[in-house]
């Protein structure tokens, strides 16, 4: 899906708040004209109105359609409180393209605008949000909150953090340190929303999981978008001829024609896929297939299918 931009409401907000209302709405829009249809994105109770409160929650669109007055109300056990993470380390930043956006982006600014999109949906329903985005280091990490003050810092520390000050290269990973760290900090029940890679060194396997074990130990529900190029990162889909590939975090190189590789690539990186769909299933870990060029609805629907289980 492509996404177009009104530039006439773009100056009432962010461009990165303004993106992320235009996929909620567009989303919204399709949910309606699905199975789905009649799901309710704020879960919202109405009650009538009794003379003599604050007017504040009264429903004035319904009061349009019936000529009496509701007030809507959000109970507190319904609402969430959502922690959303996001790696920040280079290989997020592939593939490397020279003005990567909404409609064209690397891994790190897919993360970004989806996780924009869930706190505008997170908005709507009045939940809590807190943000986390981690390298090798815990860089960033709010407490979730819900007030407009909040959401609106929210929406420019990803906006601050689109380019990173030190670049994109050389940025290696430290998952299990900075989930550990996470559960630490969280301490009431949460849903915790995690766009990865998943590229940290294979034998840290353990630790990673031993991490995502603390989270879901302490209570919190766990979703792990794993995000990825599907055709270049998963496919090894090149022309027939050498190429030099570098690993982005560690700068070392290997040059070969991905051609005479490909069968034994594919099979491996199918293999590692359900392996870490099955260590997510065996600790209860909602795993997620985020291919950056499926469009953003697919971060948007698993979310609310967990919250929908949750509450």
């Amino acid at each position: 899906m492509t996404y177009i931009i009104n530039h006439d409401s773009v100056s009432r907000y962010s461009n990165l708040e303004f993106l992320a209302r235009q996929v909620v709405e567009g989303f919204i829009t399709g949910l309606h004209k699905s199975p789905f249809h009649g799901f309710s994105v704020e879960f919202a109770e109405h009650r009538l109105y009794n003379p003599g409160e604050s007017i504040r929650h009264i429903d004035w669109k319904l009061y349009g359609r019936t000529e009496k007055l509701f007030v809507k109300r959000f109970e507190e056990e319904t609402n969430l409180r959502c922690q959303l993470v996001i790696d920040q380390s280079s290989s997020m930043f592939f593939p490397l393209k020279n003005k990567p956006d909404i409609n064209n982006p690397d891994k790190y600014l897919f993360s970004v605008y989806a996780a924009a999109a869930l706190i505008e949906l997170m908005k709507k329903q009045r939940d809590a949000i807190g943000l986390s985005l981690f390298d090798s280091n815990l860089n960033q990490h709010t407490d979730a909150r819900s007030n407009n003050i909040h959401i609106k810092r929210l929406y420019n520390l990803l906006e601050q953090n689109v380019q990173p000050e030190n670049g994109k290269l050389n940025r290696q990973t430290a998952t299990a340190s900075a989930l550990h760290q996470i559960a630490e900090r969280s301490h009431k029940r949460s849903l915790v929303v995690i766009f990865s890679d998943m590229m940290d060194n294979a034998t840290a396997e353990d630790e990673l999981f031993a991490a995502l074990r603390h989270l879901r130990y302490n209570k919190h529900e766990v979703v792990l978008f794993h995000v990825h190029d599907a055709d270049a990162e998963l496919s090894l889909n090149y022309e027939n001829r050498p190429y030099r590939f570098v690993d982005m975090e560690t700068g070392k190189s290997v040059k070969i024609n991905p051609v005479l590789v490909q069968e034994n690539y594919r099979e491996q990186m199918s293999a590692r896929k359900k392996h870490l769909m099955m260590r997510c299933g065996q600790y209860r870990i909602d795993y997620v297939d985020a291919a950056i060029n499926a469009g953003y609805h697919q971060v948007l629907l698993p979310y609310l299918l967990k919250r929908s289980k949750m509450y």
